[in-house]
């Protein structure tokens, strides 16, 4: 459980859920971790797989989606991110009948599979690399060196954690870098990720929110998160809801 979902949930304030955590925590109830707290004796999932995570706020990942393949258009150059907000966006550009010669690039094997029934619209391109298991993605060292070839018209990049002061950051090292790699070759970076995603902070540093030309997400954020995001200078599309 995270400190700024109990405080929105329940309408009191984060200092009063810290609070309580820390007297549970006292009584062996729960194991305080970075932003919250899990039940004690539980061991944290910190990376889930994409089968079960594509199944966690689908509405808001669905909208991410749509939102975000309304940026494509014929003839572009794309990179496709690893991940289950990813996959709603790969279902979204498979619907896209209107599209032709589009090439989109991802580090993602599951992305690349569901992208198939769109090919020979759309030309698929696998990053090489190491697998990872739970998120079927591909990692350096051979990853890499083949981004670094491209010239990309748009970059779509999910994320663990986005932040208003530590960043865009993931809970993996080596994805982070495939993903801050990509960033250098991208023209529009679009950093695509649901409400759960904001706020928080995770290990691996990706980029900051300058790094990025827009984010688009969906779903119940916190009170005053987007504030405090489009505050840090960050564009923010709410995929859900029609005034933005």
């Amino acid at each position: 459980m995270r400190v700024v979902d109990a405080s929105h949930e329940l309408g009191v304030s984060e200092v009063t859920v810290r609070g309580d955590l820390s007297a549970l925590e006292s009584d062996a109830r729960v194991v305080r971790v970075h932003g919250g707290a899990m039940a004690a004796g539980v061991i944290p999932d910190l990376e889930s797989p994409i089968e079960s995570s594509t199944e966690r706020d689908a509405a808001a990942k669905r909208a991410i989606g749509r939102a975000s393949a309304r940026m494509v258009a014929s003839g572009h150059g794309i990179y496709l991110d690893s991940g289950s907000t990813a996959m709603a966006l790969a279902q979204a550009l498979v619907e896209r009948q209107d599209l032709r010669d589009l090439t989109i690039v991802t580090s993602g094997l599951t992305i690349a599979l569901a992208l198939e029934p769109a090919v020979p619209r759309y030309t698929v391109v696998v990053t090489g690399g190491t697998l990872r298991p739970l998120q079927h993605s591909l990692v350096s060292p051979f990853a890499v060196p083949m981004l670094e070839a491209l010239h990309l018209d748009i970059a779509f990049i999910g994320c663990n954690g986005v932040h208003a002061v530590g960043g865009v950051t993931n809970v993996n090292l080596p994805e982070a870098e495939i993903k801050s790699r990509v960033l250098a070759r991208a023209q529009r970076r679009v950093l695509i990720a649901d409400a759960t995603k904001l706020g928080r902070t995770d290990l691996a540093v990706i980029g900051s929110l300058d790094d990025f030309d827009e984010l688009v997400t969906a779903g119940e954020a916190g009170p005053g998160i987007v504030e405090g995001l489009r505050a840090a200078g960050l564009t923010v599309e709410r995929a859900d809801r029609v005034d933005g």
